[in-house]
């Protein structure tokens, strides 16, 4: 596998786009309209991976099946505290087995873990 892109489907897509952009500064690889009038935006979050937004109102008509699919993620990043200090309601830093480790909310409260890099 060269590429993975992880769907999640959102109440608002606009409003989680910028939530990614404003805390993680990902950028928009490719935004496609559907056929419901919603759009479909790609975001990269480094070389092999994709994170692409689906409204959830799109994915109960066209593919009910899947709505309620949350994979749960884990993120590594160079910005481990500053991350934890800007994002908001993160939890507490907590040693996860030698791993530093906190989650946060998305504007939907789907839940994130970020792990400091060792």
């Amino acid at each position: 596998m060269q590429k993975t892109r992880i769907m999640l489907y959102v109440t608002d897509v606009d409003r989680t786009v910028r939530f990614w952009q404003t805390y993680f500064a990902l950028p928009v690889a490719e935004t496609m309209s559907l056929p419901d009038g919603s759009q479909n935006v790609v975001l990269t979050l480094n070389a092999g991976t994709e994170l692409s937004l689906f409204a959830r109102s799109f994915i109960a008509t066209y593919s009910p099946e899947v709505l309620n699919n949350v994979p749960s993620l884990m993120l590594f990043g160079e910005r481990f505290e500053e991350l934890h200090d800007e994002l908001p309601g993160a939890t507490e830093i907590v040693d996860d087995n030698g791993q530093r480790a906190f989650g946060f909310p998305d504007p939907d409260g789907t839940y994130f873990a970020v792990g400091q890099v060792n």
